[in-house]
């Protein structure tokens, strides 16, 4: 099978958001969602809520990981009152856009069909506000989007983000240090290394499996009849994000050589990539046999990244 670097729609909000703040330094979006630290593993929060990236890793944590990695800075507050939020917000933009998240996206009613929460996580770049509407690049598609205030105030509160604090924004980008993307690439291999490990900082839910666990938990839940809620999470979101976030990184470790744990992903890549098929035609004991495939590949990545 030919291998062949993916480049097309996506949701990437948060690497083309960052991307859009980084400006003409930014690196290309594939190691931006590398350096985030995303691709290096599976979770199931709270033994329910599965997602194709990093055990313990949310968007916060690697957009800073992401910095660090390559020689940034940013500025990032948050504030619990929405009025003084929505005043800093419009003081920093006098200096520049802004980058906000994480924001519900169901209040995004920019976005078709989105008519209220929907627990989906999202950012974007704020470039003017005022009184009335707050005007931002959203990078599912919209640029120049026009929000009204009381929708964006409901989304930049994340009341049903499951991470993060309300009114977050991140502001003052400079670059302290020059770093070339084959440096920043392996600068994140030791946290993908430690959380294919089992290892991470946050403060999971109970029952939260991670890896090669949230596999077979997946596929077990998947083979006993996949409830309409969680296929319309995978085959919306989940599946494409994991498959072009794992397929990137496979590219990036290429470029530094690490060519057996570019083959592990990209076997990933492709695995995750075939359940869109079968999970929208409802061939769910297919989907379930392909997650317990995928399982054991967690161990031959993080043994593919730690030998010499």
């Amino acid at each position: 099978m030919i291998d062949l670097p993916y480049r097309g729609s996506g949701p990437y909000c948060y690497a083309h958001s960052l991307a859009m703040m980084l400006g003409s330094e930014a690196p290309g979006a594939d190691v931006l969602e590398t350096v985030t630290g995303s691709p290096f593993g599976m979770q199931l929060i709270g033994g329910s809520l599965p997602f194709f990236d990093a055990f313990g890793w949310d968007p916060d944590l690697g957009i800073g990981e992401a910095l660090d990695a390559l020689g940034w800075l940013a500025e990032t507050t948050s504030e619990p009152d929405p009025d003084t939020a929505f005043t800093r917000l419009v003081e920093s933009l006098a200096d520049g856009p802004v980058l906000l998240g994480p924001v519900e996206m169901g209040h995004l009613r920019h976005q078709p069909g989105m008519t209220g929460p929907v627990g989906a996580d999202h950012f974007l770049v704020a470039l003017g506000a005022d009184d009335e509407s707050v005007t931002a690049h959203d990078p599912q598609g919209y640029p120049y989007a026009r929000i009204p205030r009381a929708d964006f105030a409901a989304a930049w509160r994340a009341e049903t983000v499951t991470y993060g604090k309300p009114h977050t924004m991140r502001t003052k980008f400079v670059r302290h240090t020059f770093v070339e993307d084959e440096a920043a690439i392996v600068a994140s291999l030791p946290r993908a290394i430690r959380r294919l490990s089992g290892e991470n900082d946050a403060g999971l839910p109970p029952g939260t499996l991670g890896n090669g666990d949230a596999a077979l938990a997946l596929a077990a839940r998947i083979g006993d009849g996949c409830d309409p809620e969680l296929r319309g999470l995978l085959v919306h979101f989940v599946v494409r994000l994991g498959a072009r976030r794992t397929a990137d990184a496979a590219a990036c470790l290429r470029r530094i050589g690490r060519d057996e744990a570019a083959a592990v992903l990209t076997t990933q890549a492709r695995l995750i990539g075939s359940l869109q098929y079968d999970l929208v035609v409802e061939d769910d004991a297919r989907a379930a046999a392909t997650l317990r495939t995928l399982a054991p590949t967690y161990e031959e990545l993080r043994r593919a990244l730690t030998s010499s």
